[in-house]
């Protein structure tokens, strides 16, 4: 084994020993000669607009950087679930550095009806990823939880020190307690080994390679189908639960800045919450009106309020992000939202509509 050696929805389908307990807090800028960053679940939604910023984005600080090479791994590279080819996929690439996005992820009704899946395949995952960045010696590893690991009876707004309060809620408690272990492990390999270990937490994420299945996608995807099918068919735009639940989303590119932002600079081990602020929650209903507005849907449209709405309310605060980057600007949500359905119109031949 050697060395960690530094301070240290994506998509399933495309799904050391020895230092001292402290060490030096090397900032990623200067170790950025021949770096290798693999980012798993690359052809997911969250991979796909990294790839993007990466690409387009101008500045020094999100952009693309002389001496980088970006690896974005999808599901023909190896199934992350084995060992042995997750050991492969380290050996082939041998990555500096890894943005870990890959899980099997699904909506609230998959989410309830395959708990143990979510569990157990998740758990799988995060154990290869991580044990394995420890044997190659990877200097920094980001892996993406989700606010539904903060436990279902909460204060709010749920902050970073809150996530192993007390059980998620009964919904998803598969997938949420999979990803509340990633925090567990980046702690302990921290202690026991110094690897510079870390996670973030980003709020509702959509956007540009999002899922838009119609049976088990999550609820802004779900909806935009639903809408075009609505349209193109001259039929009610139906939409589930009584609308009133509220939800912080997170426009993808904005999500993928803040992802390079977190691998080059952010320090810390315990996670960091990557989300609009407070004042931008907004309701299902708030997120069906814009879709219908970006569509340009104008038929008959109402709520089924038979159907769950899942858990209320999972205002999260962006406090901490704010302190450590008050200059960031994110995309306002009718912006967004209008990129969004447009991405998807143009490419609904194509667009993931299902797994």
């Amino acid at each position: 084994m050697g060395d960690c050696l530094t301070s240290n929805r994506s998509n399933y389908h495309n799904p050391i020993t020895s230092l001292p307990q402290s060490f030096p807090h090397h900032h990623y800028e200067q170790n950025m000669s021949h770096s290798v960053i693999l980012v798993t679940g690359g052809s997911g939604l969250v991979g796909k607009a990294i790839e993007w910023v990466i690409e387009n984005d101008p500045s020094d600080r999100y952009g693309k950087r002389d001496g980088e090479k970006w690896i974005f791994l999808t599901s023909k590279d190896g199934d992350l679930r084995d060992r042995e080819a997750t050991k492969a996929i380290f050996n082939k690439y041998k990555p500096t550095h890894v943005i870990h996005l890959a899980a099997l992820v699904g909506g609230l009704f998959k989410n309830m009806k395959y708990k143990l899946d979510f569990l157990r395949e998740n758990l799988l995952i995060n154990d290869n990823v991580l044990h394995t960045a420890y044997e190659y010696k990877v200097k920094k590893v980001v892996s993406c939880l989700s606010t539904c690991v903060f436990p279902d009876k909460t204060s709010y707004p749920i902050d970073e020190t809150m996530v192993h309060n007390g059980p998620p809620h009964e919904s998803n408690f598969g997938y949420a307690h999979a990803k509340r272990m990633i925090d567990v492990q980046n702690k302990a390999y921290h202690e026991q080994y110094g690897c510079h270990f870390t996670s973030v937490i980003p709020t509702n994420v959509f956007g540009p390679y999002d899922n838009y299945s119609l049976e088990d996608s999550h609820v802004l995807p779900g909806l935009t189908h639903k809408c075009y099918l609505a349209k193109k068919n001259s039929t009610p735009f139906v939409v589930s639960g009584t609308g009133k639940p509220l939800r912080q989303f997170i426009y993808s590119r904005d999500l993928a800045k803040l992802f390079i932002w977190t691998l080059r600079e952010y320090q810390e081990i315990d996670p960091i919450i990557l989300s609009v602020g407070e004042k931008d929650e907004v309701s299902i209903k708030d997120v069906a009106d814009a879709i219908v507005k970006a569509v340009g849907f104008t038929g008959h449209y109402s709520f089924d309020t038979t159907r769950a709405d899942g858990q209320f309310k999972k205002t999260a605060s962006n406090e901490k992000l704010m302190r450590l980057l008050p200059d960031f600007e994110f995309t306002p949500f009718d912006v967004a939202i209008q990129e969004s359905v447009n991405w998807f119109l143009e490419n609904y031949n194509t667009v993931r509509k299902g797994h």
